[in-house]
């Protein structure tokens, strides 16, 4: 979140105190713009809501664990934390921010699994927690279908829809891309090439044992034994 003071381009943020005095009262009004990355979308706003329901803490070096304070804000609409350095898990109790619209925690350390608990925000419209350390399946059901690839892209751990890869095996699902059309093909042609080497080998077979058979038939009459022929001599020995 970038905070823009109007007239020195200072970026900081600044309290909006309220003076209470006897018969009196002073509200110093919000003097800065800000500029949040709300559903992966920049917006301009030139004054900060005096009730503002979003917190965008993105682009900072912020380090340590997923803050628990943030488990209270229930009627919290949008969360980024994305840019950062967090690490640990992501909390389940995150899921208990129900009217929680957008949720950014892409570009973190985070680890572990992705709560179940999530897919309880039935609002949740953008979620991003793409290029983390995040492992295990990957939650399934309401919200979770409408996410794409991109939601969980930098995550080698991860599976399950809308991913590739499935889980419980090594080996990944038909892609839905276009390399799905080719990972197809490849696997058709790679049946012809099997259904042709076994027809193939039968066949063989099957000619080689004919083969063999007429050869050795014809090698037998051709080279055979045959009846010996007698001589003169032993035709006249066995008259005598």
């Amino acid at each position: 979140m970038k905070l823009t003071d109007i007239a020195n381009d200072l970026r900081y943020m600044q309290a909006h105190p309220t003076f209470q005095i006897p018969r009196y009262t002073w509200t110093i009004p919000y003097m800065y713009s800000m500029t949040m990355t709300n559903r992966g979308m920049q917006r301009f706003y030139e004054k900060i809501p005096d009730i503002f329901i979003t917190i965008d803490f993105s682009g900072n070096n912020f380090k340590g664990k997923f803050p628990t304070s943030i488990g209270n804000l229930k009627g919290l609409h949008l969360l980024n934390l994305g840019s950062n350095n967090l690490t640990g898990h992501i909390p389940s109790f995150v899921g208990n921010l129900t009217r929680l619209e957008s949720l950014d925690l892409s570009q973190n350390q985070l680890s572990g699994k992705i709560p179940l608990q999530l897919s309880r925000i039935t609002f949740l419209a953008f979620f991003n927690v793409s290029h983390n350390h995040l492992t295990g399946p990957i939650p399934q059901g309401k919200q979770f279908t409408t996410f794409s690839n991109a939601s969980f892209d930098g995550n080698s751990g991860l599976c399950g829809s809308p991913l590739s890869r499935a889980c419980g095996s090594s080996k990944a699902s038909p892609p839905t891309s276009s390399s799905s059309k080719q990972g197809s093909t490849s696997e058709f042609d790679w049946k012809f090439v099997l259904m042709g080497y076994g027809s193939g080998l039968v066949i063989g077979v099957s000619i080689g044992y004919c083969l063999t058979s007429w050869k050795h038939e014809w090698f037998v009459k051709t080279f055979g034994k045959q009846p010996k022929k007698l001589t003169k001599k032993e035709r006249r020995g066995h008259r005598g």
